[in-house]
């Protein structure tokens, strides 16, 4: 490898200028400052005075690189209202006027010998803004960044490279510098030729070489330039071999496109190379479909996309592929764009006029990539939310309530993001008609309660009588002032009375006199809290989690704890006289569980809030826990895993029971119609059609009773698995009572049978065991035996939510 080597020097390029009007030509490095100021335009007679009577700027200073120890130009040129007074910031601080700045008679700033901090001496880099000023306000201009020229080091140097002939070969470096560097290449010490078409030169300092010959050897050396120095490269040999075994190659992309971001109106190079055998095509597309177009696109080299001017459009994703001519095997790669534009207005903020008490309104919109932040500037001083002064819409709305003389300003709205900034500026003028009253005096305001202020003032000093009323601007002193709110006042009230307040606030108050011709300035604004109160009670609700806990609900308060406040629950039986608790809960908290309670009491449940005022009233709630005990108790616990299996009844087997026992009545009552014969004889038929065959009683299939919940053993005993519930519980779930509490109608002794023999079967419901026969005694693994008393003959019927009744009659011919 060749040793780094420091190129001749090579005189540099013209240092780049901000526009003047007129423009200034390239200046020679050692310019002498006098010479430069006689080629400037001739000081105007008075400074910036243009057509406009709005103080504005023509020119601005734009970003530049300045080359250490030489002189530069920031432009400046104002127009507006004379006289008008010119001066420069650097990073937010005025720039002293000295022998090292000179500010020229057109209001641009002159830098004699650009410098870097050295020593004790200050650096020239900055943030540069010019400030204009009349009598009507002052404006400044965009920032522009000024930073000195430089030239780092190589920090990737090319490398040596083998190839055969017919491939391809590629060389890059890198190195960094302002402004970028201009990167050229040396092939055995002499440029090579650029209009070779097999040599390619990419902007970012890629050389790539197609269709490799033996003459391509040699050493390469990578040379960049600006106007603060010249480096040159570590060599690389490039060595070129004989023509290869002409075998098939995969289709491989050596280099693809790389992530770039840049600015508007600059040129992206997104590079591809690509090899195999046959040499592969090359193609780009956009990852989301779009079409990449035409219009400043070319294809440099074998596959370098260039995209000449680019605008926030061309972001995206793009893909290079390499194809195997006529076949669909290719390889990809891809690499993303990323095109940021500077801020650029498309509303700027007009200036307007409005009489004092009223409100006044600039707009500004602004755009580009990323989107810009908003800020605003009053007479050059950033302006932000607070009092009468609102920002609404992102930024982009200045709003100024109440304006009065101090409002009289130039108000600039400033866009800026990462590429860059831009400004704009209106002025309001506040028209003060003649006779406004002043300012009411003596504002006071006293709590009164916990939700009422009481406002007392005095008359303003002069021109009262025409005063036709006041207004009152209320708002919470920890809210924006775009809450605030108004009470109108009769012109011959002094005090008002501010209700439905929000209890411990503090609030701020301000009055304005209002006249035919206009509002009067604002009053001194005086603040006033409300007095404190304990809180109100808190809603609450219950639910049942069990047959003994239940959880209390409530909203949460968490205003509570900044008044050293919360909740205290209080609970006890209905039958007792004192409570358990307080039990303290924090604000919060929105629930509490209560365990271990008696399913067989009603307990009262209290719930209240308190804070430094005090206790507040208390919700109380009753809580009975019988109705999930008597569901618990419908069910008992009890070892019987097998009879749970065996006995469950299906809702299915109680509608089929039902439809039989309709079914059968139906045909009794045409048994009547027809005959005594004929209506045995049907119940016979339809009988044997709809119920399960039957034989004596115990030779019957276990399976059919078991349908309807019943399991019987030899001799028409209960079987061993059977569950049944005694007496009592019957009595309870199926009260032989009709509707209006009468007994239920016995059968009509008189009253034909046609089905004298059928014999009534009870379907079980819930878990109940099925009685077949008129009286049956069944014996209980948990319960113990005991008798069950014969049904009441029935009528199927409806029953609604809460009430209870026998289950259907499902009859059964002997």
């Amino acid at each position: 490898m060749a040793e780094p080597r420091t190129a001749s020097p090579r005189r540099p390029p013209a240092l780049r200028r901000p526009q003047l009007l007129p423009p200034l030509l390239p200046l020679p490095p050692l310019l002498p400052p006098l010479l430069l100021l006689l080629l400037l335009p001739l000081p105007a007679p008075s400074l910036g005075l243009g057509h406009s009577a709005e103080l504005a700027f023509s020119v601005e200073p734009n970003d530049d690189i300045a080359n250490p120890g030489q002189p530069i130009v920031l432009g400046c040129r104002v127009e507006g209202t004379p006289p008008v007074r010119v001066s420069w910031r650097r990073n937010g601080a005025e720039l002293p006027e000295g022998t090292h700045t000179t500010l020229l008679a057109n209001g641009s700033l002159l830098i004699h010998h650009f410098r870097l901090q050295e020593g004790g001496s200050p650096s020239d880099e900055g943030d540069y803004e010019c400030v204009a000023q009349n009598r009507f306000g002052l404006l400044v201009s965009r920032k522009a960044r000024i930073q000195a020229a430089t030239m780092s080091d190589f920090h990737v140097h090319p490398q040596a490279v083998m190839g055969e002939e017919g491939g391809v070969a590629r060389f890059q470096c890198q190195i960094h510098g302002l402004p970028k560097p201009l990167i050229t290449w040396e092939k055995n010490r002499v440029p090579i030729d650029t209009d070779n078409e097999r040599y390619t030169l990419l902007p970012k300092g890629v050389l790539q070489i197609t269709g490799l010959r033996t003459e391509d050897s040699g050493v390469f050396h990578c040379v960049a330039s600006n106007i603060a120095s010249v480096r040159v490269s570590h060599g690389a040999r490039l060595t070129v071999s004989g023509p290869g075994s002409g075998t098939y190659k995969e289709p491989t992309i050596l280099v693809g496109p790389e992530n770039l971001t840049l600015t508007v109106h600059q040129t992206a190079v997104l590079e591809c190379v690509a090899t195999g055998n046959p040499r592969p095509i090359v193609s780009w597309s956009r990852l989301d479909g779009r079409p990449i177009g035409v219009e400043g696109i070319q294809v440099l080299g074998t596959g370098n996309l260039i995209i000449s001017d680019v605008t926030v459009q061309h972001s995206g994703v793009y893909v290079c592929a390499a194809n195997r001519p006529g076949t669909r095997v290719r390889r990809t790669a891809q690499g993303r764009l990323v095109v940021q534009a500077p801020a650029e207005f498309v509303q700027h903020p007009q200036s307007i006029s409005r009489p004092a008490g009223t409100t006044a309104m600039f707009t500004c919109q602004a755009q580009g990539e990323p989107p810009p932040h908003v800020t605003w500037l009053k007479n050059g001083q950033v302006l932000g939310a607070g009092g009468h002064v609102r920002l609404k819409n992102n930024n982009s709305t200045l709003s100024i309530s109440g304006v009065g003389p101090e409002d009289e300003a130039i108000y600039q709205c400033v866009a800026e993001n990462i590429a860059g900034s831009s400004q704009a500026s209106a002025r309001l003028t506040v028209l003060w008609a003649e006779g406004l009253p002043g300012p009411p005096r003596d504002v006071r305001a006293v709590s009164v309660s916990s939700t009422e202020v009481r406002v007392s003032w005095s008359e303003p000093l002069a021109h009262t009588k025409e005063i036709i009323g006041y207004v009152l601007h209320i708002r919470k002193a920890a809210d924006s002032p775009k809450l605030e709110y108004q009470e109108a006042v009769s012109k011959s009230t002094f005090q008002h009375l501010v209700r439905d307040l929000e209890p411990s606030t503090a609030y701020s108050f301000y009055i304005k006199a209002y006249t035919p011709r206009g509002a009067s300035l604002a009053s001194v604004p005086t603040l006033a809290s409300t007095l404190g109160e304990a809180p109100v009670p808190p809603p609450l609700s219950v639910r049942l989690l069990g047959s003994s806990s239940v959880q209390l609900l409530w909203k949460p308060w968490p205003r509570l704890a900044q008044h050293n406040g919360g909740f205290k629950l209080f609970y006890r039986p209905a039958s007792t006289a004192s409570f358990t608790g307080p039990i303290l809960l924090p604000g919060s908290v929105s629930s509490y569980n209560l365990s271990q309670l008696d399913p067989s009491t009603v307990y009262e449940v209290k719930l209240l809030a308190y804070n430094q005022h005090g206790d507040g009233n208390a919700t109380v709630r009753f809580v009975s826990l019988r109705g999930a005990s008597e569901r618990t108790a419908l069910t008992p616990p009890c070892d019987c895993r097998e009879e749970d299996v065996t006995n469950h009844t299906s809702t299915t087997g109680i509608v089929i029971g039902i439809h039989i026992g309709v079914t059968c009545i139906i045909f009794c009552v045409l048994f009547l119609l027809f005959g005594q014969r004929g209506r045995v004889l049907l119940c016979k038929d339809v009988e044997n059609q709809l119920s399960p065959p039957q034989g004596p009683r115990s030779q019957r299939d276990p399976g059919i009773l078991a349908l309807n919940g019943v399991s019987r053993g030899e001799g028409g005993q209960p079987g061993r698995d059977e569950k049944h519930v005694d007496a009592k519980e019957l009595e309870q779930l199926f009260p032989t009572t009709g509707s209006a509490g009468q007994p239920a109608r016995p059968t009509d002794p008189a009253a034909p049978a046609p089905c004298e023999e059928i014999q009534l079967s009870m379907v079980q419901l819930q878990g109940l065991n099925l009685v077949a026969g008129r009286t049956t005694e069944a014996t209980s693994p948990c319960a113990g035996p005991g008798p069950v008393p014969a049904p009441q003959d029935v009528v199927p019927g409806l029953l609604s939510e809460g009430q209870t009744a026998q289950p259907p009659a499902v009859p059964a011919a002997q």
